[in-house]
């Protein structure tokens, strides 16, 4: 685990003695999974992220884990089985933070795919999570689909379908996937910048920079891995082009849309889902191309618009506005774009591509959230064949991932002494580390100015923080969340 003193940092210096078989760059779901797959190998194992760990779309998901049954339309049978299936592995290396949830997938009468079509599709997606899903798809009729979600608009409802993935908590699964990456023997650190590499004989040499303390020094490695999601194209190395799509979710107060099951509604080629969390439901997705600052995405009044309007649509009855608005979130899909004309955003595919750019540099991007842990295995095995190395089979299908002392797919009770665990033993530095990444108790509560103001206290005490300090830390904490500019 990270050191046991609350707030305590080792020195980069104490990286400088050894040479790392392999450096991962990025600290999403990803990355994490090929720290973890590497040091479980046997690789000495090293990964830096210039942010919070999962500070990008790993913690910007609909935070489900799923095969993606709309890709069944589009014909990618293979990404959906690819899917289905560590969604399973998922479910048995962490049921805390794989909760089966069932998704009810109404049709109505001259829109979107009838229930014939529905209907099937459901079987042959239970069929391709490996002849047997969470649960059993069905097909109900409407009344016993109203019961479920109440309020489901009546006029033109032939029924619906009812099928199985699960809800999980992204940034938590980054951080369990992180401390058994350590707990494997590899070394991880946030705050801390991949500045640069020069080609050596015996692999690279990089500078890295600590954005904590500034203090800069010189690593070797004998590979890199370049896991760096939306900045991935960014980097000087890198061989990947992206396209980047843009999801916003709102979240709002379970009363204001009671459904005992997740709903699943079409607005023509989109996809949005109304996903229960606990006492609060969480609406979206949007799906629309991004060119914006990759620091600051935030989601737009229209954006909230359009994803009310088409619940509404489904649910005329709730009259849901802004004011219902609890909290949101927005984050940037790295899409592995093949040039030319793509389509429409929702229509590229989710597949992850994995390319050694040139000898000892490996781009790994696209995919799920899903399939993180096939794509790390799948990484790991091409860094062995670079190596020539004959690595042992990966054992990350089977070996259980680690818990931390609270970690599950809804946030913990707001206590002191959560927050001095993220700060002991998950690497949390600053306030938004606990109450966005850690905790999510800013997206779960509506009074989360007085949760943060009680966090940076406690924060205050356990890490030394003088009252300067603490005022900067919330300080950065709103700017996160005031209008621009």
């Amino acid at each position: 685990m990270a050191d046991d003193t609350p707030g305590s940092r080792r020195s980069l210096a104490s990286l400088t003695q050894k040479t790392f078989d392999v450096l991962i760059i990025g600290g999403g779901i990803v990355g994490a999974g090929v720290a973890r797959d590497a040091a479980s190998r046997g690789l000495c194992t090293l990964l830096v992220e210039r942010s919070d760990f999962a500070s990008g779309a790993s913690s910007r998901s609909s935070r489900l884990l799923h095969g993606g049954l709309r890709y069944l339309a589009q014909g990618r049978l293979g990404l959906v089985r690819e899917a289905s299936v560590e969604k399973m592995t998922l479910s048995r290396i962490a049921p805390h933070l794989c909760q089966p949830l069932p998704f009810l997938f109404p049709a109505w009468r001259g829109k979107g795919m009838p229930l014939w079509q529905l209907s099937i599709g459901v079987r042959l997606y239970d069929l391709l999570c490996g002849g047997r899903n969470l649960a059993a798809s069905s097909t109900l009729p409407p009344g016993e689909l109203l019961r479920l979600a109440p309020g489901l608009q009546i006029e033109g409802l032939t029924g619906g379908t009812r099928h199985f993935d699960a809800l999980t908590n992204d940034a938590r699964l980054v951080i369990d996937t992180l401390r058994s990456a350590e707990s494997e023997g590899a070394s991880v650190r946030n705050y801390t910048t991949f500045v640069s590499c020069d080609s050596i004989a015996e692999g690279w040499t990089c500078k890295l920079r600590d954005e904590v303390t500034g203090e800069q020094a010189f690593v070797q490695s004998r590979a890199i891995v370049n896991a760096a999601g939306a900045w991935a194209s960014q980097l000087a190395r890198s061989g990947i082009q992206l396209r980047l799509t843009k999801g916003v979710h709102l979240v709002l107060d379970r009363q204001k849309l009671p459904t005992k099951e997740a709903v699943i509604l079409t607005e023509g080629k989109r996809i949005l889902f109304v996903i229960p969390w606990g006492e609060r439901v969480i609406l979206g997705t949007t799906d629309t191309t991004y060119t914006g600052d990759l620091a600051d995405v935030r989601p737009e009044p229209a954006d909230v618009q359009y994803i009310l309007g088409v619940v509404n649509g489904a649910f005329p009855e709730a009259r849901l506005r802004g004011a219902d608005v609890i909290s949101t979130w927005a984050g940037v899909r790295p899409l592995v774009s093949t040039g030319g004309n793509e389509g429409a955003p929702s229509d590229i595919s989710r597949g992850h591509v994995i390319r050694m750019a040139e000898p000892g540099w490996l781009d790994v991007a696209g995919g799920k959230l899903t399939t993180y842990r096939h794509m790390a295995e799948q990484a790991i095995d091409q860094i062995g064949n670079f190596l020539g190395r004959r690595l042992p089979k990966s054992p990350t299908a089977e070996r259980p991932l680690s818990c931390g002392a609270f970690s599950g797919v809804l946030p913990p009770a707001v206590d002191r002494a959560v927050v001095r665990e993220t700060c002991r033993t998950e690497w949390a530095v600053h306030l938004d580390d606990v109450l966005l990444r850690r905790t999510s108790w800013h997206y779960y509560h509506a009074d989360r100015s007085e949760i943060a103001g009680k966090a940076a206290q406690w924060m205050a005490e356990l890490l030394d923080w003088g009252p300067d300090r603490q005022a900067a830390e919330l300080d950065r904490y709103h700017a996160m969340f005031s209008p621009p500019g």
